[in-house]
């Protein structure tokens, strides 16, 4: 990420985003606070000798997930697949995920934990080849084929996944084994060169076409779309080809360990220098200001929504409202628990902690967007809600639904949950708390949120923009190449 931050024209959408970006990942690591407040599904990769007992081992992991629970180190996460009831703790049928292997190393035991988010893991994919894909015709069961999915793969993801992202890929396997194993490549380091010459020159390509398509830094469009490609293979059935594909935000939180296996001490840190210290990245102090941006206070007038265009940042103060999945599904059956009317609705599940008998949010960055579109067109017209903020943007439903009503979207930056967190003043209250901390609708007063204008109410949206332009750059690259 530091890189790409040298990459991007410091002044452009996708420069400023990466500069927000950068402040966050400071202010997480001095805060030991979350990156980002989709704290992902824990899924963690065991090695073990002959004889380790990986009962105790799995009693020891949910111990450890219920307590980071606890301190705010994890959002709850976990949620009943039928009654939708959150468990609080992150512990229930499937969460954490563990798999272990056995390996034939006696004196160790080695420990790797991958942190991977609801709005990146939407935009895992899997390809059954031969398929036809958009703008790039024909894969095959080829090389090239496979080549044909992974570019296809960046190009669906846009900026719904939180990119600039990396991706892990199988080839081969069954649907099963296939994501796993796509998933199990995230753990390799982005600067590892693939012992397979063919999957090596394959990765190679990927970084540097992707980075030709102009999706850039959350959809943005810039250079830095892509920060990491890594291609694992696996036997097939003669009647089956999958290509599986994990794609996972810039955030890419992973963290290892390596324990003696008699004693059970640390005896070294994966993904981590002990010798040296994390880096300060931040060139400034996020969101730069020119005396350019657009001051909103809620709640807004539709006068003042209509003056707004694409591109425009906008600094929110006031009084605003969260509501994700649960909440947009509870407006369509009932009335608000508030007053919508003028307000700011953010796409946003936050880390909540107790603070002296009140509540604080500990990180409060926006979830994906587009999957409110099949409510949002509606919840706009019929409750007044002038403003809308998430990431990566909507479809062309909620377009209309804005030029209609007069309303805009705001786009924040995905993973900035620490920047974010900084402007919220006050906790006010919380409605719908039987759908858990994060689909509760969160009541908050805030002080200079800045999001930059995406999608406006005179029917302009930067996202189908940048898909429509990049879809170009896409079909440029359907010629054969391996």
């Amino acid at each position: 990420m530091a890189q790409a931050l040298g990459v991007e024209d410091p002044s452009s959408r996708a420069g400023t985003a990466l500069t927000v970006i950068a402040t966050n990942i400071d202010m997480a690591s001095d805060n030991e606070g979350p990156i980002c407040q989709d704290t992902g599904m824990p899924t963690f990769e065991i090695k073990t000798p002959v004889g380790a007992n990986q009962i105790a081992m799995k009693r020891d992991i949910r111990d450890a997930i219920a307590e980071a629970t606890r301190l705010g180190k994890l959002r709850p996460n976990s949620v009943d697949s039928i009654s939708g009831a959150n468990s609080g703790d992150n512990l229930g049928p499937g969460t954490p995920v563990m798999h272990f292997d056995q390996w034939e190393n006696d004196g160790e035991i080695e420990v790797k934990l991958l942190l991977k988010g609801g709005g990146c893991e939407n935009k895992n994919i899997q390809y059954s080849v031969p398929t036809e894909l958009p703008h790039l015709g024909r894969a095959g069961r080829d090389l090239d084929g496979v080549r044909k999915c992974i570019l296809h793969a960046v190009w669906q993801a846009q900026g719904h996944g939180c990119s600039a992202g990396a991706l892990g890929v199988c080839i081969g396997g069954d649907r099963t084994s296939g994501y796993q194993h796509a998933k199990e490549q995230l753990f390799r380091l982005l600067d590892d060169t693939n012992p397979d010459p063919k999957l090596a020159a394959l990765e190679d390509y990927v970084m540097n076409a992707a980075n030709t398509l102009g999706i850039g830094t959350m959809g943005f469009a810039g250079g830095v779309t892509l920060i990491g490609c890594k291609v694992g293979v696996l036997n097939r059935l003669p009647a089956s080809f999958f290509v599986s594909v994990a794609y996972d935000c810039w955030a890419f939180r992973r963290l290892g360990v390596v324990l003696d296996a008699k004693t059970g001490e640390i005896k070294r840190w994966l993904y981590r220098d002990e010798k040296q210290p994390a880096k300060r990245m931040a060139a400034g102090e996020g969101f730069k200001l020119t005396g350019k941006e657009r001051t909103i206070t809620t709640p807004v007038s539709e006068d003042q929504i209509r003056q707004l265009k694409v591109g425009d940042v906008v600094i929110v103060s006031g009084d605003m409202y969260t509501g994700r999945d649960a909440v947009h599904s509870y407006l369509m059956k009932h009335e608000p628990p508030v007053n919508l009317q003028g307000s700011v609705l953010y796409h946003c599940g936050p880390v909540v902690m107790k603070d002296n008998g009140s509540y604080k949010i500990t990180a409060a960055g926006p979830t994906t967007s587009i999957r409110e579109e099949p409510y949002q067109a509606d919840i706009i017209k019929r409750y007044g809600v002038r403003a809308v903020m998430g990431k990566g943007g909507m479809g062309k439903r909620t377009l209309d639904a804005m030029a209609e009503a007069g309303a805009v979207y705001l786009n924040a930056i995905g993973g900035a949950a620490q920047y974010y967190a900084r402007c919220i003043e006050k906790v006010l209250d919380v409605s719908l708390m039987e759908f858990g901390i994060p689909e509760a609708m969160w009541h908050l007063r805030v002080k200079d949120f800045p999001a930059i204008v995406t999608m406006d109410s005179h029917g302009n949206s930067l996202h189908a923009d940048v898909e429509k332009a990049s879809a170009t750059m896409l079909a440029k690259l359907a010629e054969p190449v391996f």
